[in-house]
């Protein structure tokens, strides 16, 4: 049986400048959705799937995301006093005892791969999972969760996909995989024209990765956009250490853009206890205006 997952890289150093200005001041992972932030939906994703260490790779303007993730003793004083126990306990367990929070600065933009490259002395020699926030995805149980039990069957690297519009193969990691070997991917391509594309089998914000990337990592030299690519590092896996494309259950929300963050607002909107009736009833009468 293959090692449990304990660590959980999150690289939130983006400039989110999609969002501008919501995000001149403030980091993009720290949008709300409904009534709690994408990393919020990220942290407790990774602590369901048994993550005991939270590694965020983080960059300028971030520090509203240490704050969130840090004791607020003032604030858990004032709602205690004021009898607002629910309030209490949705800040109180944010971080469950026993899971750790380790920040680590990317001093330059360099990419994905290089963020995650920057992690590896908080990860050391193990697997791990790279979570992006702004990929949200609604399923149960969690998408890290489905991966970690492909993880356990067969070992490896897993990446999480799902099936894009060929027309949109430009915007993602593109694999090959072989299905007869439990979709062993035998080629990944970063963000390919159409057709120059594999398949339409897309890479998202969802990985499980043997340590051997670090290695991998420290030798790729800068592809698309003048970047050090994740997935030319897990190109460079493939001959040597088994990588699966895992096609997740569940909803995934591209919160990265403008639509998707909207989708994803209305989606949670609807199910959340608190709003979902009432604004489900809103949104029916905006559509008969």
């Amino acid at each position: 049986m293959s090692a449990k997952v304990r660590v959980a890289v999150f690289p939130v150093a983006g400039r989110g400048t999609r969002f501008l200005p919501a995000t001149k001041a403030s980091p993009k992972e720290m949008l709300p959705i409904v009534d709690k932030p994408l990393i919020q939906y990220a942290v407790e994703e990774a602590i369901e799937a048994g993550v005991t260490k939270l590694v965020f790779v983080t960059g300028a303007s971030k520090r509203a995301i240490e704050d969130h993730f840090d004791t607020d003793l003032e604030l858990e004083k004032a709602l205690s006093g004021a009898g607002k126990e629910d309030l209490l306990r949705s800040i109180r367990d944010i971080v469950p005892a026993g899971v750790s929070c380790i920040y680590i600065r990317q001093g330059e933009p360099l990419g994905l791969g290089h963020a995650v490259l920057c992690a590896r002395p908080a990860v050391g020699d193990e697997p791990f999972f790279v979570h992006l926030a702004d990929d949200l995805i609604a399923g149960h149980p969690g998408c890290l969760s489905q991966m970690a039990n492909e993880h356990a069957v067969h070992g490896g690297s897993v990446i999480a996909v799902e099936t894009v519009p060929p027309e949109n193969t430009s915007s993602y990691g593109i694999v090959a995989v072989d299905e007869s070997d439990r979709n062993r991917v035998k080629r990944i391509v970063e963000k390919p024209r159409p057709e120059d594309a594999p398949s339409n089998s897309a890479v998202v914000g969802r990985y499980l990765l043997a340590p051997a990337i670090f290695d991998k990592l420290e030798t790729t030299g800068r592809g698309a956009g003048g970047e050090i690519q994740l997935t030319d590092g897990i190109a460079g896996l493939l001959d040597e250490s088994p990588v699966y494309a895992y096609p997740f259950t569940g909803t995934r929300y591209d919160c990265g853009s403008k639509l998707g963050y909207l989708q994803a607002t209305v989606a949670y909107g609807l199910s959340h206890p608190d709003t979902g009736d009432r604004f489900r009833e809103h949104l029916r009468k905006v559509l008969e205006e």
